[in-house]
């Protein structure tokens, strides 16, 4: 990991803060149009949505009381995005055979970052799932668990390290508890809830 990220401020996902996440996301929707919907809604729905309907989606979560996520900030603009949720919140999961439940154990999930290009491999993915960890535990949480990528090169473009990097959730003091395929281990931490 480069550079430790200077500055940053971290806030949950909220109605007042809806406008911050369009700002971020921007036109495309982080990537390809997702607005952080793949692993919530079926692929079908997923696709039918890209774009315009995807962010009709994680705007009425937002809107209904939802914290499906936690913002970065750097100088008061918005620059990193972290999706956690409890992991019966993305299906998708329950559909995977690499990423099955480890136990039963009830967990959050992260789901997804994006940090916006400038801010990219200066540690905000790290700092991100520190404040994931701690978002997870005011609502509840004692476990929270991600799915890195594992990239098979040292320079593996950014749209498929949505997932986070094995070495920022090991930064963020993650720690790995199965691996069902080579380049997709489970990673867990702890939250300070937990006993």
């Amino acid at each position: 990991m480069a550079k430790r990220a200077p500055a940053l401020a971290f806030h949950p996902a909220t109605a007042e803060r809806w406008a911050d996440v369009e700002r971020l996301f921007g036109e495309r929707g982080a990537c390809a149009g997702c607005w952080c919907m793949l692993w919530r809604l079926p692929r079908k729905d997923w696709e039918a949505g890209q774009g315009e309907g995807n962010r009709r989606a994680l705007r009425k979560l937002v809107r209904g009381g939802a914290e499906p996520g936690v913002l970065a900030y750097r100088d008061g603009e918005p620059i990193g995005w972290c999706a956690v949720a409890p992991r019966a919140d993305y299906p998708a999961l329950a559909r995977s055979r690499v990423l099955e439940p480890v136990d039963d154990r009830p967990v959050w999930s992260v789901a997804c970052l994006f940090v916006a290009r400038p801010h990219r491999r200066c540690g905000v993915s790290a700092r991100l799932l520190e404040a994931a960890v701690v978002h997870a535990g005011r609502h509840g949480a004692t476990i929270v668990e991600g799915y890195p990528t594992v990239p098979s090169t040292d320079r593996a473009p950014d749209a498929f390290l949505w997932t986070g990097t094995a070495a920022a959730f090991e930064w963020a003091g993650f720690r790995e508890v199965a691996r069902r395929s080579p380049t997709r281990p489970i990673v867990r931490r702890k939250t300070r809830r937990a006993k």
